[in-house]
């Protein structure tokens, strides 16, 4: 392979930072989304799911903003990958979208239903299928996606489907969960703020039984993971994010033993960011894992350059707008009087 030039190198650099933020912002906004909606389908009556529901009726559609960015990001800054990761992941690509359409319809065919019991559990459902779906793509991440010598899927339609890509996938489920479950702490109050102090402290320990799961075997089947991680100076910061980790779950588990309402949905977001930044470390520069890196499969640098200057006005617009959607909608979703009491 010949050395890059100074600009082939850095801009396919900056656009993996890029779409990692973008799925990064998605994962945690609409995480806790998702999260809430498979929460729904626990909730104990009509009133309490309501509460749920109306806790997101301001926010989750712009949340998942961050998901068609990066899918059109990714189309545009590695076109390459973008052909070759669908492909490889096409049913788990589709049960995610079947999952956010029932969740889109349910959501707004509930408001004016009379009997809601169909479009209530079409929401819940809708919500599991979404996380579902993710959940399988990051574990074919780590179990890595076959291709042939032009960097093209050269494996077969159920490769997604292993236990480990299941395990995984029910790890984000939990995650979510965990996410949704610190949101409701923030909204709710009384029994139904106690039931999520609950949900929460029980997704943190499924979350990170999960979590240590992942850690252990990625290194042992992966074999590109375990000569980049076991490698200095990689060793050591692979080393120190366990580290972190263990300490951030430990400050989750007592803040919600104490009954804080603040800290929380905080200590989760590091713990998410944490694990995004394992993950970076893992994949880096490869944009399809194990085999072909984010320089053979960038677009040309003019097209990475004229991407990057508008998405550069785009990002901070979206973040005021997220940022102020909150602000705006922030406080306890309270319904009826004597509700909590």
């Amino acid at each position: 392979m010949e050395p890059l030039e100074p600009l082939q190198q850095f801009l396919p650099q900056v656009w993996f930072f890029i779409l990692g933020l973008f799925l990064f912002l998605y994962v945690l906004l609409d995480g806790f989304d998702l999260g809430v909606g498979i929460l729904s389908l626990t909730a104990s009556s009509e009133e309490r799911r309501t509460i749920l529901m109306t806790s997101l009726g301001n926010v989750w559609d712009a949340n998942e903003t961050w998901l068609v960015l990066m899918g059109g990001s990714l189309f545009g800054a590695f076109p390459l990958a973008y052909a070759t990761i669908l492909n490889a992941l096409y049913l788990p690509a589709v049960i995610m979208v079947v999952g956010l359409i029932l969740r889109a319809v349910s959501f707004e065919f509930r408001e004016n239903s009379q009997r809601k019991f169909v479009w209530n559990l079409a929401f819940g459902v809708g919500s599991f299928l979404a996380a579902l779906g993710q959940g399988f793509a990051l574990g074919t991440v780590f179990e890595g996606i076959k291709v042939d010598a032009a960097g093209h899927f050269a494996g077969g339609i159920w490769d997604w489907l292993t236990w480990r890509s299941f395990l995984v996938s029910l790890t984000l489920i939990q995650g979510y969960v965990l996410i949704g479950s610190t949101y409701l702490i923030l909204k709710t109050t009384g029994d139904l703020q106690n039931t999520y102090y609950k949900t929460a402290t029980i997704a943190t320990w499924t979350t990170f039984a999960g979590a240590v799961f992942i850690t252990i075997t990625t290194p042992l089947f992966s074999e590109l993971a375990r000569n980049k991680l076991f490698t200095a100076p990689l060793v050591y910061i692979f080393a120190l994010i366990p580290i972190l980790g263990v300490l951030l779950v430990a400050l989750l588990l007592r803040s919600l033993r104490r009954r804080e309402e603040n800290t929380p949905i905080i200590w989760t977001f590091l713990i998410f960011a944490l694990s995004f930044i394992g993950l970076g470390f893992v994949i880096f520069p490869n944009i399809i894992p194990p085999s072909v890196t984010i320089y053979e499969a960038a677009a040309s640098p003019s097209s990475l350059v004229f991407m990057l200057t508008f998405v550069g006005f785009l990002i901070p617009i979206l973040l005021f707008y997220n940022i102020y959607n909150y602000v705006v909608f922030r406080g306890k979703i309270v319904v009826g009087e004597t509700y909590g009491e």
